[in-house]
């Protein structure tokens, strides 16, 4: 199971039901690029298939989002 978070354009933010076990981030993916960005503090984790420019323009867009996604976690994993 890996509910969707949230869409922006291309871009599924998600998590994977498994992911209790590591500090708080968040999946995105747009076709077949995908990454992972930790939560605390907005970093990322790694990707495949996105560009540079690309990646930037994802992490701003989950710094913007960042308390939302964290909310978003703690719901779902029951933290």
């Amino acid at each position: 199971m890996s509910p969707t978070v949230e869409r922006v354009g291309p871009y599924r933010f998600f998590f994977f039901a498994g992911d209790f076990v590591e500090p708080p981030h968040i999946h995105v993916e747009r076709d077949r690029a995908v990454a992972k960005f930790w939560l605390k503090p907005v970093s990322i984790a790694y990707s495949r298939l996105f560009t540079a420019h690309e990646l930037r323009q994802i992490e701003e867009m989950v710094r913007e989002r960042s308390t939302a996604f964290l909310e978003a976690w703690n719901e779902f994993f029951g933290t």
